[in-house]
């Protein structure tokens, strides 16, 4: 496996050292310069010796071990840089670059020893030993995976080596340890973090299966979206560890992992996994379910697989068959790249012998094109012999790619990086010298370590017109782009870009993507896929979370009286004060206003009965002025039959205040009028009985009471308790009036219109004083009601008062139990019933006899009936 490790390297004369014995050399490819830029590419696999050889977890029938091809192209990119820079006389002129590339074969102890190689390594290796003069360091370029990077920079970092790691993140260890050479050209982890979780939110996915490579990083990746998961209301439907190198050969271990795989994969639920790792963990994990899906039953091929930007889709030349449908409309996180002018031209022309210094190219093209070169010919026909002619673009997508990976645009950036932060430096000393006499000491005097400030500061436009700089975590200050993967039944694939992950933006709106371009798995049918642990809660329902499970799993239940929900998932809410929930709970509807108006049929009828009253009170008020000489008006004093005429009047005329929408003039007077005109009217009655009774006693001989009967006492009894009432109604008015108000509660689907009384405690006191005259009068008239008088109105008065006090005793509950206009209409037919009742019990009688029976209303039918 090639892990790419890029170093630069100024020749000088000098004497390479000679000593130890000979050992295996890994495969490297070298390319000449005054400047080398070497390098250890990440999982391209070779056979190295026997151990090695057996243990590797790919390797063909014929026992070469099958190599990652489109890897190849990491090396190409970093040949066409350097090649680049060569040719161009702006950029370290009349300096050529060199580069050496190192396989590690994806393992800890050959990255260690190959890196010593790059390091101290002529023709014998020493360990801490330069002895060739002509390999002085000057950075590395290297590796694709975290692993080979870390253990890399545990060597590089001791002699000061700037390392520009170009296909993962900056190591768990180089966090805590703080190496200040590594350089990342890649962005920074959190920025795909936040896309990743962004684009659930997107799509609504909520229950995801997330497949980690069991390491460091892979436990980091798992804590670390664990928490933001729980924060922004996500939940993992399942954890599964990836090996990080399996071995096929361990079929105890392949069958234990692949069945703790089958279970989430026929989960239906799950539609949405994860996977963290490199392009080895997915090819493995490719593996494990292209072998499930021939044995197992019942599993769903259709799924959407989110690749994090550590890994590739890849084939090796052993699975160049293989049916690539399962990853078909996945979705991936890729390094940002762009296309460079002529690198696809670059890659056409490559051809075995376009150069002797190329130790992959070999084995590249042998398991590329399924050919074999002269030295293993032997065992194949003449027809699967390598021409040599055949070319790299040719072949299909997942082998190799001729559009610039993300990769290989990040090594082609550190590639620059380095050129120009090494043109800086020679600018800068150039100042100070002759450049042209002084190169060779230049070079000699150049130290590793120097190259550190003018690295940090690099700020360059790459040939794509990009600007090519670091942050001050000495991260690529780019973003991501999202790949949607279509792929055909001829083993190729399109990758199509659907948006990007914005480095720039602003917090929590970091992802751009196009819905519209994106293609789903076959199995979906172009819908959108919903991955959830149950079904959406409707409108008018809310979540209610289920004992023993994640907070993505709930029951739906009923929003709860007054509260409602109107979209998907969402919490139930009170209605604003004023609106209401309609019967499904899924919206708010505007409450109507309510009062007692005239319009409608509650309010007419009411008006109507006020009215008719009020003309019949003045029809009786005519008639007893018209016969205001006749014995029946003028017994029981007639002025006092006039004023409570009057006061019954404005009775039935006062409750029109309480009809219509309340304002402030109507909610400060209707309750005074009616508390002072009730209180008159039933004084009046009240003078009425005391006379009566008054009267009586002063009729006996030797009675000192004649003095007393007169119209002296009546308006006196009058006054005095209207007056009372009165003083009541000011402090009142002054203190806290009555107003009109909102009542937002009462009713749910009503706002009623109403007036508040201010003080409830004087409102019940004018109501209680009118109690307490009508009781009064009730009694005088009950002891009276046997006098003989002809006209005694006792017992007419009592079955008023009667009438009168079950009015008002029978309103106060129900007055107090209803609410709205139901309220009013209440108060409205109290008043109507008891001023009727008083209007009938009294004066009804008096107007049949002037009325329907004249002769009975005379002086010799009066002194008759007193005789008898």
């Amino acid at each position: 496996m090639l892990l790419f490790l890029m170093l630069l390297v100024i020749n000088v004369d000098g004497l390479t050292c000679s000593a130890g014995d000979p050992i295996p050399v890994p495969h490297q490819w070298f390319q000449p310069g005054d400047i080398i830029v070497g390098g250890m590419t990440s999982q391209f696999i070779y056979h190295f010796n026997e151990v090695f050889f057996q243990d590797h977890p790919f390797q063909n029938f014929l026992g070469i071990p099958d190599v990652i091809i489109k890897f190849y192209q990491h090396a190409l990119a970093l040949a066409f840089a350097v090649k680049e820079i060569n040719e161009n006389l702006q950029i370290l002129s009349n300096v050529t670059l060199g580069f050496h590339i190192y396989d590690s074969y994806y393992d800890a102890k050959m990255t260690y020893r190959t890196t010593l190689d790059l390091l101290f390594k002529s023709q014998k290796f020493i360990p801490n030993y330069k002895c060739d003069i002509n390999k002085n360091i000057i950075a590395i370029i290297g590796g694709l995976g975290s692993a080979t990077s870390s253990y890399m920079a545990d060597i590089v970092d001791f002699y000061k080596i700037p390392q520009l790691t170009y296909g993962s993140f900056v190591p768990q260890n180089i966090h805590r340890t703080q190496i200040s050479s590594f350089y990342c050209m890649v962005p920074s982890e959190s920025k795909q973090y936040a896309g990743i979780i962004q684009l659930l939110q997107h799509f609504r996915w909520t229950w995801v299966g997330i497949f980690a490579v069991d390491n460091s990083n892979g436990e980091h990746f798992l804590g670390t979206m664990e928490q933001l998961f729980s924060q922004n209301g996500i939940c993992s439907a399942c954890t599964q560890r990836i090996p990080q190198l399996a071995h096929w050969d361990n079929l105890k271990e392949i069958l234990e992992i692949a069945s703790d795989i089958y279970l989430p994969l026929i989960d239906d639920r799950i539609s949405t996994f994860i996977i963290y790792g490199e392009s080895l963990q997915v090819l493995w994990l490719a593996a494990v379910i292209f072998l499930l899906s021939g044995m197992k039953e019942h599993l769903s091929p259709g799924k959407v697989w989110i690749m994090t930007a550590q890994s590739d889709f890849v084939l090796t030349g052993m699975q160049r068959n293989w049916n690539s449908q399962l990853f078909h409309g996945a979705i991936s996180f890729t390094i940002h790249s762009r296309e460079l002018l002529g690198f696809k031209k670059f890659l056409q022309i490559i051809k075995p012998s376009w150069t002797t210094e190329d130790g992959f190219i070999k084995d590249v093209w042998e398991q590329a094109f399924d050919c074999l070169f002269p030295e293993l010919r032997e065992l194949m026909s003449d027809n699967d012999a390598c021409s040599g002619e055949d070319s790299l673009g040719n072949l299909p997508r997942p082998l190799f790619e001729t559009q610039m990976t993300g990769h290989s645009y990040s090594i082609y950036n550190a590639v620059y990086a380095v050129a120009h932060a090494l043109h800086d430096l020679f600018s800068l000393r150039s100042n100070q010298r002759n450049w042209v006499a002084c190169k060779r000491s230049l070079c000699q005097g150049l130290q590793s370590w120097q190259l550190h400030p003018f690295l940090q500061s690099i700020s360059f436009n790459n040939s794509a017109g990009e600007t090519i700089s670091f942050s001050e975590s000495k991260e690529i200050e780019s973003g991501f782009d999202l790949m949607n993967l279509v792929t055909f039944p001829n083993i190729s694939f399109q990758r199509v870009n659907i948006g990007r992950v914005d480095g720039e933006a602003p917090e929590g709106k970091e992802l751009i993507i196009n819905e519209d371009m994106i293609v789903w798995h076959r199995w979906f049918n172009q819908v959108v896929p919903i991955s959830m642990c149950n079904e959406n809660c409707q409108a008018g329902y809310q979540k209610r979370k289920t004992e023993g499970k994640k907070f993505c799993c709930y029951d739906c239940v009923p929003c709860p009286k007054g509260k409602v929900s109107n979209k998907i998932d969402t919490d139930c809410y009170k209605c604003p004060e004023d609106q209401y929930a309609n019967h499904e709970k899924s919206r708010c509807i505007l409450k109507r206003i309510s009062f007692l108006s005239y319009e409608e049929p509650l309010g007419i009828s009411l008006a109507s009965v006020a009215v008719s009253f009020s003309l019949v009170t003045l029809w009786v008020l005519r008639t007893f002025v018209k016969h205001k000489d006749s014995p029946i008006v003028k017994a029981n004093n007639r002025d006092l039959s006039y004023i409570l005429l009057v006061c019954l009047l404005l009775c039935f005329l006062c409750s029109l205040l309480f009809l219509g929408q309340p304002r402030k003039v109507t909610c400060s007077f209707r309750q005074s009028a009616f508390g002072i005109i009730f209180s008159m009217a039933v004084s009046c009655v009240l003078a009425k009985t005391i006379l009566v009774s008054l009267a009586f006693i002063a009729t006996q001989p030797g009675s000192k009471m004649r003095t007393w009967v007169g119209k002296r006492l009546a308006v006196s009894i009058v006054l005095a308790c209207s007056l009372l009432q009165t003083g009541t109604c000011t402090v009142w008015l002054s203190s806290c009036p009555p107003f009109p108000e909102l009542d937002m509660h009462s009713v749910n689907e009503e706002i009623i219109l109403q007036c508040n009384e201010g003080s409830v405690s004087i409102f019940y006191c004018i109501l209680g004083y009118l109690g307490l005259l009508a009781l009064a009068s009730f009694i005088v008239a009950f002891h009276a009601r046997k006098l003989p008088d002809s006209f005694n109105e006792a017992k007419f008065i009592t079955f008023s008062m009667l009438a009168f006090c079950s009015v008002w005793v029978s309103f106060v509950p129900t007055y107090l139990s209803t609410r709205g206009k139901a309220m009013v209409a209440v108060e409205i037919f109290s008043i109507l019933c008891s001023s009727a009742g008083l209007l009938g019990c009294i004066f009804f009688p008096k107007c049949y006899i002037i009325v329907f029976r004249p002769k009975l209303n005379n002086r010799e039918h009066l002194i008759r009936k007193m005789t008898e």
